[in-house]
Formats: structure tokens, C-alpha cells, sequence
């Protein structure tokens, strides 16, 4: 078989000459299939000579460099263990620069041959000699290295796995098979982007970008065609959401439009008056479920906003206009703690309410769906069983998800299947950065509960080694003097052989019978049953348990108020948004509490950033910004479990104003032309490419 004419780009890449079906298989695993496919697979950064350095030249202040020279000697330094770095010399004809890994030993030791020649990217230190801490490597053949300082040509590095170099597949190897796909391909390579958004975007032309991309002549060249790319990305991303949020404001045929004395009477009932900010946002919520349009809406918060009294209104709004409701929630323990919020509230209403989990007594399930199918059951609480098949509703018209990134998103669109068109409220006390709600929910309308009904300013955070853990045990002993309790979180479940962590089970013994014999110690994981975790979690919440050691399966779902004291051991081992989850397990009354974060030296400069941010913010909203910049989208939540494209060319703080650029252009198109009749070749793109991706993105 032969490449194939008429659709050059939809040819498996096997044809390509150089390629063949080994290579082609080694290829796929790199998520290359066809023709199309490797043009966009873009290099991931460049040898410019005129950043190049010599090594005599580098200071202090050179900041980020990149050198080229040859390998003189390498080796492992220092005892075996976490002291242990390995040490690489490399020279040019003007001096010797020392560069020092941490990290990889073993991996580096196996990586360098002496006399080759490699790129260094990095910073530069100084210590007796020059230094580069982990540089960036990049393996550099002589071809290369002649060519880029006889013609001064610019040098696009592809990301290689080790398979991919074992077959030739490196840099060099990908520039030779995609220089030779772009003459095969060139003249069916056709534009699908508006001429009018190209104009008005100042954007390179389709051809153009890969030649730019992959080949260019500078390096302002490159960054044309990369901001095609990136726009490109971006704009199809959002033409998705756009093009989902249009299909939502179709007539649903769902009303919760009869709202009146059972509601008035749900909101005289509580102990407490609404926040202005929880007020506000019920107003968008009464205005969703009241139009013949479907709600969809993202509902925001701090730990301890009042997100599930909002959302508890919302389901007694839905009862009296005649339907049911469904709350689903992550974990059992989550879903729990809902039906026993729940239950208090609406049943002295009449608003009947019931519970699902994963195992639970025969006759109890049977019970349940009976009810729930007869339509005498109001509202079903419960985990990912609430999808299951044979799980009927008689009417449902409100679905709320809870902590809904958590979910796959194939399990929060099989929850919407179970109404006709039923309103959906997804809720999440993990902050999301406007830039990401965007980016991930830029077809949701979004609200934000900004205020709680206490202070949450109240907790004291602070760094501390495990040297200091008997001067903290004296402070945590005071506080349960004091009347509260405290929890103590580790981040594994049982020790582990590869990494030197405290973990919960074998550490919850030793302190048991040691620091704290004379207190009621509890312990909670995730490998426990449901039936053991309740009961834990019961006497924690009734004050019989005073210290709960547990992993962080109380990062959601666990509400104590008399809970004013934490410790994270091994916080470097946590994410930020997840540390401050954990930290908003206390505080919860309004007293004064305290979380230490416990990590030995050295910490690595991404775990140094995100303890002091813990330190000096407890705005979840700050806090959930500066995580989405040091981890990037794909690590924030997963974009994977979203059902929706991985971000490969963008990244949303770095590119947002582009990505606001794109995200208007998308919405004013579907708005004039949902059906992009004036645009066929963006149209057959977007088919092909997307429209089977936006049904997933339904509820996020």
C-alpha cells in the first residue's frame, strides 16, 4: 500500500518513506497514526545560536542559558540514598561547565557517553565554577552540530521516548521524516480556519504554520506559526463549549416555576439567615430553573461557604413544582454526611428523602428504588450507584453533583440521562481560576458564593520539620485540653519500600500507645470498609474520637466544627489545592485554629512555593490560581476525566488573553451560524474532530 493520494493526510504514517510498520508502531505510541497527525506533533523548543553561550562567558547573571559542548565525564556522588547526585562535565573550546542532577540517578548514569556532543538548557550558579542545576539535555549527532554553526540554521528538539531513540526517532530522525511528509503532503494541506479570523487574528495560514513550526527561517517565524497553533487549539476548544452552550438554551420543557409557601417554609425553618452572597447566587439559580431552558450552572465556593444549603433550596424549589431530585456525591462518606444534612431539613416538610450507596441490605435497595420509581421518594442522595441500571426516577428535573471534578465525566452525563432534560447544578469547594473555568466550564454559567457564614481567616498555618513534632504534640495535647479535636494526615496508607513516608497504619499504632495512650485515637483510609469508616467518622463527629489519623479521604466530605487542629505530615508530597482542602477540614466554627505543615529539607522549588503560599494566603481563589501556574492545566483536575481535549500548545495563564480572543471569536460564530453553514471546511474539521466530544462536556 502506498500513500494515499486523495487524502494524503488521513495516510497511515507507516508510507511516509523512512517510516515502515516498526517505526510506525513505536510512532503510536506517541499518539501518531497518520500523516496528519506527525505535522502536528511540534517540536518542543529550539537551538537559536544566537542564545547559545560559551561556556567562558556564563556569570551569575546570565540567567536561563543554553550551552553546547561535549561530554568529558560523568558519575554518581555521594552516599547511595537522597544525598546521592549525579555529575556531569561538559566542555567547549572555551572552558568546562559542571552540571547537577538530584533526581534520575540511575537514569543518568545509563543516559551520557563520553565525546558526544549535548545541548545544556538551565540556570546558571556558581559555586568555585560554574553550574547548571538540571538543565534541559538534548542529545546533539555531529550533522547537527556542524549545521548549526557553519549556517547558523535554527535546530527544532522533539520530545523522544527512550523506544523512540532506540529506532532512530530523535530529533534528528523526526525532522528527516516530517521535512519528507511536508513535500509529500504540501499541496493538500487546505485551510479550515475563516478567512475573515485569519485576517482580523493576524494568523498564518495553515501550510505556512507547519512549515514555520517545524522549519523556520527565525525565530519570529516560529513564533507566528506557533501562535497559530495555539489559537487554533484554543478556538476549536471553545467552538465545542460554545456550540454546547447553545444546544442548553433550547427549550427543556422543565420548569421549577411554582415556587411559593413550601420554599417560604424551608427558609423560616433554618437556624441561620442567608449570606447576601449565597442570596444572590439563589437568585441565578430561581432564574435558571424558572426559564423553559435547562439550568446549567457551576456553583463555587470556599470550604464552609454554605454551598449545600443553596443547593438543598434549590432541590425544596424543584419538589414543589413537581419533581424529584438527585444528589450525587464522590465518596460514601460525602454522600452520607448529605442525606444526614438532608434528611433534618426537608423531611419535617414532607419532602421525602432517601439513600443509595454501593453496598448496601438487599431489602433496603429494593425499598429505595421502589419509591424512587413511584415517585415518593423527593430526593435521592447517593455515590455513583444513583447511574447504575435499573435505578428509575419517576420525574426528575434537578441533578446535583458534588465535588463533580472527581467525577468521570461519562458518570455525570449518565446521571442528566436519567430526567428528560433535567436543570443541573454541579458544585465544587475546590476553587477553579476564571482563566480554567474558561477553559474547562466555558459552557457553564458560573457562580461564585464569595462569602461564608464565618470568618476564614482564622487559621494559622506554618512550616515546621519533623525535628519540631514533640514542641507541635504539646500544642495539639492543649487544644484537646481546650475542649476540640485534631486531625493528623498522612499521605499513604501503609509504608512504602520506594519512598521514605509516615503512613497512617503503622504510625497511628506507635502513637496510640506512645505520645497520645491517654487520648481516643481514631483511623481513617481508603482501604477500609464503608461500615468501618461510618463508624469512625460517627464517634469523630460526636467528639468520642479527639485525634483522627487519617490519608486524605477527609480532603472532601468531612464537616466537624470542633475540630481546630492539624498536622500534614510530608506536605511536599501534597498539591496546593489539596493542601488547602485539607487545611479547610478545621476552622469550620469560627475559633481560632492551627494547621502545621510538616516536610524535611531539601524541598524541591515547586514544594517550597506552595508551602509559603499555603502560609501567607487562605483565599482559596489566590491559592487555586497559583496552583493552576506551577502544575498547568492537565495536573489540575485531570483534563483526561473531563471527557474534553488535552491542552497540547496552550497553557491558560500564559495564554489567556489569547484564549479570550478565541473563546469570543467561537461564541459570536455559533451565535450567527450554529450550524457553520457559511463555513464547510470549519464545519467538516469540527465534526471530525470534536463534535463527538460535546456531549462530554454536557455538565463540565
Amino acid at each position: 500500500m502506498a500513500l494515499l493520494t486523495e487524502n494524503i493526510l488521513k495516510s497511515p504514517v507507516q508510507f511516509i518513506t523512512g517510516v515502515g510498520p516498526k517505526r510506525a508502531e513505536i510512532l503510536l505510541n506517541a499518539g501518531i497514526r497518520t500523516v496528519e497527525e506527525l505535522l502536528y506533533y511540534l517540536p518542543r523548543r529550539y537551538l537559536d545560536r544566537s542564545t547559545v553561550m560559551k561556556i567562558a562567558e556564563l556569570t551569575l547573571d546570565s540567567g536561563e542559558v543554553t550551552i553546547i559542548g561535549k561530554v568529558v565525564r560523568f558519575g554518581a556522588v555521594g552516599a547511595r540514598g537522597s544525598r546521592q547526585r549525579f555529575i556531569l562535565y561538559v566542555a567547549d573550546e572555551t572552558g568546562l561547565v559542571e552540571a547537577v542532577f538530584f533526581q534520575g540517578v540511575n537514569y543518568w548514569s545509563k543516559f551520557f557517553k563520553e565525546g558526544e556532543r549535548v545541548a545544556l538548557s538551565g540556570r546558571v550558579t556558581y559555586y568555585n565554577k560554574p553550574q547548571i542545576m538540571h538543565p534541559a539535555v538534548d542529545r546533539l549527532n555531529l550533522e547537527d552540530g556542524e549545521t548549526f554553526w557553519n549556517t547558523g540554521r535554527i535546530i527544532s528538539l522533539y520530545s523522544s521516548s527512550e523506544e523512540m531513540k532506540r529506532y532512530h526517532l530523535d530529533s534528528r530522525g523526526m525532522r528527516k521524516i516530517i521535512r519528507t511528509a511536508l513535500g509529500k503532503a504540501s499541496e493538500y494541506i487546505a485551510e479550515y480556519l475563516p478567512e475573515k479570523i485569519l485576517t482580523e487574528r493576524g494568523l498564518m495560514p495553515l501550510k505556512e504554520a507547519f512549515e514555520g513550526a517545524h522549519f523556520p527561517n527565525s525565530m519570529e517565524d516560529r513564533d507566528r506559526a506557533i501562535r497559530r497553533f495555539k489559537y487554533e487549539e484554543l478556538f476549536f476548544f471553545q467552538l465545542m463549549l460554545a456550540n454546547r452552550h447553545h444546544q442548553n438554551s433550547q427549550p427543556s420543557g422543565i420548569q421549577s416555576d411554582k415556587v411559593g409557601e413550601l420554599t417560604k417554609r424551608f427558609v423560616g425553618s433554618l437556624p441561620f439567615k442567608y449570606t447576601s452572597s449565597q442570596l444572590e447566587v439563589l437568585s441565578e439559580i430561581r432564574g435558571d430553573m424558572e426559564s423553559e431552558k435547562s439550568m446549567n450552572r457551576l456553583l463555587q465556593g470556599e470550604v464552609g461557604s454554605g454551598k449545600t444549603v443553596v443547593a438543598l433550596t434549590a432541590v425544596v424549589m424543584a419538589v414543589e413544582s413537581g419533581y424529584q431530585a438527585a444528589l450525587m456525591a464522590p465518596t460514601e462518606i460525602l454522600a452520607e454526611q448529605h442525606y444526614l444534612t438532608a434528611k433534618p431539613l426537608l423531611e419535617p416538610l414532607g419532602i421525602k428523602v432517601g439513600l443509595l450507596k454501593g453496598y448496601q441490605r438487599k431489602d433496603m435497595r429494593t425499598d429505595f428504588l421502589s419509591k424512587l420509581a413511584s415517585g415518593e421518594m423527593n430526593l435521592a442522595v447517593g455515590t455513583h450507584a444513583l447511574i447504575q441500571e435499573g435505578v428509575e426516577f419517576s420525574n426528575l428535573g434537578l441533578a446535583i453533583i458534588d465535588e463533580q471534578h472527581r467525577f468521570g465525566v461519562h458518570q455525570r452525563y449518565r446521571l442528566r440521562s436519567k430526567g428528560l432534560s433535567p436543570d443541573v447544578l454541579v458544585m465544587t469547594a475546590t476553587p477553579i481560576p476564571r482563566t480554567l473555568a474558561l477553559t474547562l466550564y466555558g459552557d457553564l454559567d458560573v457562580s461564585t458564593i464569595k462569602e461564608g457564614p464565618f470568618p476564614r481567616n482564622n487559621i494559622s498555618t506554618r512550616y515546621e520539620t519533623t525535628r519540631h513534632l514533640p514542641r507541635i504534640y504539646d500544642y495539639l495535647r492543649k487544644e484537646i485540653a481546650r475542649g476540640h479535636q485534631a486531625y493528623i494526615i498522612y499521605p499513604l496508607i501503609e509504608e512504602s519500600e520506594k519512598v521514605d513516608l509516615r503512613a497512617a497504619e503503622s504510625h497511628y499504632m506507635q502513637l496510640k500507645r506512645g505520645d497520645f495512650r491517654k487520648y481516643n485515637v481514631g483511623l481513617l483510609h481508603g482501604r477500609m470498609k464503608s461500615d468501618e469508616k461510618e463508624k469512625v467518622m460517627k464517634e469523630f463527629t460526636e467528639g468520642r474520637i479527639q485525634i483522627l489519623m487519617a490519608t486524605t479521604v477527609v480532603e472532601v466530605g468531612v464537616d466537624v466544627h470542633n475540630a481546630t487542629f492539624m498536622i500534614i505530615e510530608n506536605a511536599e508530597r501534597f498539591g496546593l489545592a489539596q493542601l488547602h482542602q485539607l487545611r479547610g477540614r478545621i476552622g469550620r466554627s469560627g475559633d481560632q485554629s492551627y494547621c502545621y505543615l510538616i516536610s524535611d529539607p531539601p524541598l524541591s522549588r515547586e514544594a517550597r512555593r506552595r508551602i509559603r503560599h499555603l502560609e501567607e494566603s487562605q483565599d482559596g481563589f489566590e491559592i487555586a490560581e497559583a496552583d493552576l501556574e506551577i502544575r498547568g492545566t492537565g495536573e489540575f483536575f485531570g483534563a483526561r476525566q473531563h471527557g474534553l481535549p488535552e491542552l497540547r500548545y496552550t497553557h491558560p495563564i500564559a495564554d489567556q488573553e489569547l484564549l479570550q480572543v478565541a473563546r469570543g471569536d467561537a461564541f459570536k460564530l455559533i451565535e450567527r451560524d450554529p450550524e457553520m453553514n457559511d463555513c464547510p471546511a470549519l464545519y467538516r474539521r469540527f465534526c471530525r474532530e470534536y463534535k463527538d466530544k460535546v456531549i462530554l462536556a454536557d455538565v463540565g
